[in-house]
Parts: C-alpha cells; structure tokens; sequence
C-alpha cells in the first residue's frame, strides 16, 4: 500500500448511487477504497472516477488506490472472499460502508408479495449487511492495532414506512438492531459502529420521487430529493472520527420531503 494512504476502507453497493458517491468521496480524501458489488463494469466506472478524485502523493503518482472486487453480499463465499482480498491486498481494514441494498418489487401490495421477492430482499438488505459486518468484525478485531468502524447505511424507512414496502421497511428496521449490537459487542475491540439514515438522496434507486411516488393517503406526489454528494460528507465526517467517538444515528434528508409529518 501506498504509505501515504493512512486508511482503508470497503464499499458495499460501490457501483452506483451513494455507494459510488461515497468512494468517490473517500478516495478525494485520501482513503484507499476497496470497491464490492455485483456488476465488474459498473465497479470498473467508479474506480476510474475514484482515481480521477484521488490526490496524488508527494512522488507525484496517480490519486486513489483501489481494488475493485466483484461480491454478491448475500453470498458468504463471496463475501469471505471479498474480505480476504482486501485483507491481502492492504493488510488491515479501517472503515465498512455497509450500504448494498434493494428496494424490492415496487408498488406490489402486501398479500401479492411473493416469498421469494420477500426473501430476496431480506437477503440482501439483512443477511448481506451482517455477513458484510461480521466479516469486517473478524479483521478488525484480529488486527493490529486493533479496531475500526462500522457504517451502517440505514434509511427514513428505518424510522417510518412507504405503503407497500414491508420487506424493504422490516429490513431497515433490523438494520438499526444490527447497528445496536455491533457498537455494543465491539466495545472491548475498539470497533465503533454508526447508522446513516438516509432519505430521498438522487439516485437511481429515488429517480420515481421525482415523478410520484405513493403517499400514506394513497394519491401520487413528487418528492424533494438532495445530492447523494450531501449523504456522503456525512459518511466521511463519521469514518474520520477517532474510534473514541461515535455518530450512532444520524439523519441526512431532503429539507421538505414528507418525513416530519408524514401521513
């Protein structure tokens, strides 16, 4: 590793929208980024934006290091690997970004959800972000010095749903009891652990805010959106806390999107 690179971190969901944004942010900064998700190409676009941000050492050589690893976080061999690479490649880990994510089928009501689209989801957003976490866990804990950070991408629908979106609702709200028992059980290892939550950052996931999207009264409505560029300098002000502090929650939203008053 470069030695001017002082931290590594992984991003899950790096292939676009705030994960992306994140590593681009990461890598301006000066962090090394090891990128993970499910699509080679779209990893390959962010890393060559993240080099481009990426500021160059004193010897002059190119901006951010990065290691594209393609990973399907549902998948523990794939995730095993994932970590091993980064492990082997930089030799310590630093930060997760545990962001991969999905929203489901759109608009399904709740009795036509089938098992496998409920299962798909809870696999990803759940079992992903803790076999993601607990992988992360094992190598900061065994490292030395020892520690690091968590951050758990959360969301509004951690705190409040949208009409049709149990499985996507029930595993944000998991999500805040997985960010609860990591900060706990990482205590002794000097292993913090955050959540961002996040609502209605411009992505390609949000792009139907922008047209109507269903409210809890059951008409259309168009939605503010805020820059995905806002979500991650909250990131970075988390991931650079020294590991005696910690953001636990935090919320980053659209001003007037319908949160506080939601309904």
């Amino acid at each position: 590793m470069n030695a001017r690179v002082k931290k590594i971190a992984v991003v899950t969901g790096a292939g676009s929208g705030i994960g992306r944004s994140v590593a681009l942010t990461l890598a301006a900064a000066g962090w090394a980024v090891a990128l993970a998700g499910r699509r080679t190409e779209a990893l390959e676009e962010t890393a060559a934006a993240a080099r481009a941000a990426g500021t160059p050492g004193e010897d002059g050589a190119p901006g951010a290091d990065v290691l594209c690893v393609r990973a399907d976080v549902s998948d523990p061999d794939d995730v095993a690997a994932l970590f091993a690479a980064v492990r082997g490649h930089y030799g310590r880990l630093d930060l997760l970004f545990n962001n991969a994510g999905t929203f489901g089928p759109a608009g399904v009501a709740l009795e036509d959800i089938s098992y496998e689209a409920w299962r798909s989801v809870v696999d990803v957003n759940l079992t992903g972000s803790f076999l993601c976490a607990q992988a992360a866990f094992r190598v900061m804990k065994a490292q030395d010095p020892q520690g690091g950070r968590i951050i758990n991408n959360g969301s509004i629908s951690a705190h409040v749903p949208r009409p049709n979106s149990i499985a996507y609702t029930a595993t944000k709200h998991a999500m805040t009891g997985l960010t609860k028992s990591l900060s706990l059980d990482g205590r002794p290892y000097r292993i913090a652990c955050g959540q961002i939550d996040i609502g209605n950052a411009a992505t390609e996931m949000t792009e139907r805010m922008q047209s109507g999207i269903m409210q809890a009264n059951g008409q259309l409505a168009v939605e503010p959106v805020m820059d995905a560029a806002d979500v991650a300098r909250t990131v970075l002000h988390m991931a650079e806390l020294p590991l005696g502090a910690n953001v636990q929650f935090a919320t980053v939203m659209a001003t007037a999107m319908p949160y506080i008053g939601r309904g």
